[in-house]
């Protein structure tokens, strides 16, 4: 009775803490943790960012440039000037000052609608980023609750194994009584306590796989590790009429397909950016300079300042480049044709991909309705064997077996809940709908 004692410290203990005092993580507290927490969100949506930045109009070409500039010159020399009359004059250490400063302005009028293409291409790779920010969104949020039901099914074995290592014990406290009123020989006490020692291996090592993974789910939310939780064992399946509407939309919300049309998008307008260069080019060009120089006797002026306004038109046309535009055209227009082939395919894998997690989703949610079933029936299997067991009917190994099906099932049965339920995520991400749902 001291050993059994023992038992009842080292395992129930561990368990009761495992579970007390700590405070329920929901699911949609873990999504927007992951939302705001996660590392590869985080660097999604800075990339979203820089797409931002680059799709806006400082970064278009369509404003024109103003540089400033200034300077000064000093000069000493020794100088001999000669002058039409025949006048010599020379001066050692002759001084020159000059000094300038001006606005210029340049601004391209027209370039062939290269830099209108290249705005409108930037527009469009600032929608593909925020398709692929989606991507990342649901990619995460996927790998999240594949942890969090991981850590919500070993919470439901823990409690299962623990019921189990209390039937166990209870089982030997019958069999050690039995045995000191003569009613039973020492084998069922030993092989009691042989199942309550398996019982307390097998829980304790789920108690330690449960640790691990509530880690894993505070690394995806960028936590602290240790940090303690509880998590939400209630799971519910989206109504099968809701689900078929997402279905039959399915091609047209899945993100792998929108990103394709984006870069088909993004192709056609590089195609016709590459097509400016056999057009002209026509810019404008003005400025505002300032002018001052301070001269020695041997020049006929002994200082000259100037300011003023110029403006011009240049046009620039290049007739032939050495056939690189051309080259480019051809490439851009190849580089078009695979982006709408890649299309057909992505197109293709993903129906397929819809069709195949459509009925790996009824497949194993019509599991997880049976495991129900087995549930129900392994635990009237082993009422009955219990009450058998306790008038004598049966041995204690059979009472075993009624015990190891019950826990066979039950563990099932938590298996199939959350395998049925991720395999309705994957279905919901593959249709677009997994950030539309509630989860």
């Amino acid at each position: 009775m001291i050993r059994l004692r023992l038992w009842c410290l080292l395992v129930f203990l561990p368990v009761a803490s495992l579970f007390a005092q700590e405070q329920v993580l929901t699911k949609e507290e873990a999504v927007a943790l992951a939302l705001e927490n996660n590392f590869g969100i985080l660097v999604a949506n800075n990339n979203l960012k820089v797409a931002e930045n680059n799709q806006n109009i400082l970064n278009s070409g369509f404003l024109p440039s103003l540089t400033g500039n200034a300077g000064g010159n000093y000069d000493i020399s020794n100088q001999e000037a000669t002058f039409q009359d025949g006048n010599v004059r020379a001066i050692d250490g002759a001084e020159t000052t000059r000094y300038n400063a001006s606005l210029n302005l340049n601004y391209t009028l027209f370039d062939g609608m290269g830099r209108w293409y290249d705005y409108k291409r930037l527009k469009e790779q600032y929608n593909l980023s925020e398709l692929e920010t989606r991507e990342t969104i649901e990619t995460t949020i996927l790998q999240l609750f594949t942890v969090y039901f991981e850590a919500a099914r070993l919470t439901e074995n823990i409690q299962v194994l623990q019921e189990t290592f209390s039937n166990t014990k209870n089982r030997l406290q019958r069999a050690a009584y039995g045995f000191e009123f003569g009613q039973n020989n020492k084998l069922d006490v030993l092989n009691a306590e042989v199942d309550l020692v398996n019982d307390s291996i097998n829980l304790m090592n789920e108690r330690q796989t449960y640790r691990n993974t509530k880690r894993d789910l505070n690394l995806l939310l960028n936590r602290e590790l240790q940090l303690g939780f509880e998590v939400d064992t209630v799971i519910g399946f989206t109504d099968p009429l809701r689900l078929e509407a997402f279905l039959e939309d399915g091609i047209v919300n899945n993100v792998r397909i929108l990103q394709a049309e984006q870069n088909i998008k993004i192709n056609g307008y590089t195609l016709k950016s590459n097509k400016s260069v056999f057009l002209p080019t026509l810019g404008l060009t003005g400025a505002y300079g300032w002018n001052q120089g301070n001269f020695p006797a041997t020049n006929f002026l002994a200082s000259n300042n100037s300011t003023g306004f110029s403006a011009g038109l240049n046009l620039t046309w290049n007739l032939f480049d050495g056939g690189t535009g051309i080259t480019q055209v051809k490439n851009a227009k190849l580089l078009l044709e695979n982006q709408e082939t890649l299309q057909e395919q992505i197109s293709q894998e993903v129906r397929r991909d819809i069709a195949n997690a459509k009925d790996d989703y009824m497949n194993r949610l019509q599991i997880f309705n049976l495991q129900q079933q087995n549930v129900l029936t392994a635990e009237n299997n082993y009422n009955r064997s219990s009450e058998q067991y306790k008038l004598g009917q049966i041995t204690s190994v059979e009472l075993r077996q009624a015990q190891i099906n019950l826990l066979n099932a039950q563990t099932n049965k938590n298996f199939a809940k959350y395998d049925a339920k991720l395999a309705e995520l994957q279905l919901l991400q593959l249709t677009g709908q997994l950030l539309n749902v509630e989860l």
